[in-house]
């Protein structure tokens, strides 16, 4: 090999060194660098925390109910005035029977019948030494119109007020057509010689009630 090829295959050796050097540097720079692992730091977890429940209205005690009169009580007293306008109390019945019905309202169908059953018998309770009297929350003429209209012998005390109503057990709630309201409920009390409540009739049905009335009153 002449000197003059040496020499130019040693140029071109030089030549691809530094070639070769840049193409490493540049693949180098051209790596990406790994990414640094940030671990995300978890932080401890509270304590739980549970809403509070929410407060509740309390529920209001249901209103009780008022007693009704109860068998072997003393009559509670009364004055009333009645059609006619004279008044009547407990205490004109001293020594005798009493009934005392409790109607709705005057010249109505079913309070109709029931005075006049009443007025029928009359004269049995007499021999058994029985009064009969009719209470409502009429006023004393309408009382008056009543009983002359149906020819009715019975007295009849007005008690618009509701005191006596109330304190024999004869004014509450009422239900009619779904619809709630305060009035008379029907009812019948026979009351002994001794001035104490011997029989009380609820929720009366007007049919024979005259007739089963009758029929405990000559037992007593």
């Amino acid at each position: 090999m002449s000197k003059q090829t040496r020499k130019n295959s040693s140029k071109s050796a030089a030549s691809t060194k530094p070639a070769a050097k840049s193409a490493a540097a540049a693949k180098k720079s051209a790596t990406p660098a790994p990414a640094k692992k940030t671990a995300a730091k978890a932080k401890p977890a509270g304590p739980a925390t549970s809403k509070a429940p929410a407060k509740t209205a309390a529920a209001k005690p249901a209103a009780a109910a008022k007693p009704g009169l109860a068998e072997g009580a003393k009559a509670p007293a009364f004055t009333l005035p009645r059609d006619g306008g004279d008044s009547v109390s407990l205490a004109s019945f001293s020594g005798k029977k009493l009934v005392l019905f409790f109607y709705p309202r005057a010249n109505t169908p079913g309070c109709t019948k029931e005075a006049i059953d009443f007025t029928r018998l009359k004269p049995a309770f007499e021999q058994a030494g029985t009064a009969v009297v009719g209470v409502s929350a009429d006023s004393v003429k309408a009382q008056d119109s009543f009983r002359d209209k149906h020819g009715l012998a019975t007295p009849l005390l007005s008690d618009p007020a509701h005191a006596m109503l109330e304190a024999y057990g004869a004014w509450g709630e009422k239900s009619l057509y779904g619809r709630k309201f305060e009035g008379i409920l029907r009812t019948t009390v026979l009351i002994g010689r001794d001035g104490k409540v011997a029989r009380v009739w609820r929720n009366v049905k007007v049919d024979g009630h005259a007739d089963q009335v009758l029929a405990a009153a000559q037992l007593l």
